[in-house]
């Protein structure tokens, strides 16, 4: 890192660094190993048969397959997202803080949906294990015609507010896979017609190495700097308003939980969350606008959102001293 004042004025662009043993196409090719965990219930949200790599009339959660890697968090949740809008919705825990119950102030992202599964102002919301507070969401969605992918991703600060916003589109397949500027990026392939059936009882499903591949930044995760990852992901409604009992850790057969804001995944048997190994992993807390590089735009955002949440580096819920110190100490290209 360059840490000499005199580059505060620098405007530089920096390429995001790129995984090269990794292909975003919505497969979990050898890079990955083995899976970090599977599934034991089957789909209340319907089995999908199509086996097309866009169109699916089901949605399923099979497994997870994760790797580390040049500063970003690959996954690979194997299965099927239908292509009716129901939501993907991944949840990651990388720093002390965070939101074990979902706030109602965090940024309207999606038509305000990471705010549909928080409290409303009568003290519900969303509740993870204990153990588990995300600082980082990420949902991927599908459908239309023609057929399309949206991405979006939002800070989640123990105060709630922060910073998030949709990432953009594509479509199917290594074709329509996606790697925008901020870092984030996706592949999505729909062909799965193994994995589980429909019900809500228990069942070890076939493996199934296909379904929604993501790209995270690990620089978007607010204060995070080294360490184990841990991961929540599940399908939800349309709207975000209807969890459905696709969840990883599985919950060990049941009806889909329904309202999001009345689900305490802490009163479901196990743990609704996995863990990604990250022991060496590299991060750039301070690069705000995840463009590769700690630059005088994250200085700028930084000074500009002072005494607000919205340029916190640390975690803590503000934007004061102690963030223009990090910023400054890791100035220049992420390494």
């Amino acid at each position: 890192m360059r840490t000499t004042l005199s580059l505060i004025a620098t405007l530089g662009v920096a390429a995001s660094a790129n995984a090269q043993s990794i292909i975003l196409d919505g497969a979990a090719d050898a890079a990955y190993g083995k899976p970090v965990i599977i599934q034991n219930t089957q789909t209340g949200f319907g089995n999908a048969a199509q086996g097309t790599i866009d169109v699916a009339l089901g949605s399923e959660l099979v497994g997870a397959y994760a790797k580390v890697e040049d500063g970003f968090l690959f996954l690979v949740l194997a299965g099927n997202l239908e292509s009716n809008f129901n939501k993907l919705e991944i949840f990651i825990d990388g720093v002390s803080g965070g939101q074990n119950r979902l706030r109602g102030n965090n940024p309207d992202v999606d038509f305000n949906g990471l705010n549909r599964m928080g409290d409303d102002g009568t003290g519900n919301g969303l509740t993870f294990d204990k153990g588990f507070a995300p600082d980082l969401w990420v949902s991927l969605t599908c459908g239309g015609t023609p057929f399309a992918v949206y991405m979006n991703q939002a800070q989640l600060l123990s105060k709630g507010a922060g910073t998030g916003g949709y990432l953009g589109t594509g479509g199917a397949g290594l074709a329509g896979s996606a790697t925008f500027k901020s870092g984030f990026g996706f592949g999505l392939d729909n062909s799965n017609i193994a994995g589980v059936g429909g019900g809500t009882g228990i069942e070890t499903p076939t493996a199934v190495t296909t379904g929604v591949e993501v790209k995270i930044p690990l620089s978007a995760i607010p204060g995070y700097t080294s360490g184990d990852l841990k991961v929540c992901a599940f399908i939800n409604g349309g709207g975000h308003d209807y969890l459905s009992n696709q969840v990883l850790g599985p919950i060990g057969g049941g009806e889909n939980l329904a309202e999001p804001r009345a689900v305490n995944f802490a009163n479901i048997p196990g743990e609704q969350f996995f863990t990604v190994s990250a022991t060496s992993a590299p991060a750039c807390p301070g690069d705000l606008n995840n463009s590769g590089s700690i630059d005088a735009a994250d200085l700028a955002a930084v000074l500009g959102a002072w005494g607000t949440a919205d340029g916190d580096i640390n975690g803590d819920g503000a934007t004061a001293a102690a963030d223009l110190a990090g910023l400054l100490a890791n100035w220049g290209d992420c390494v």
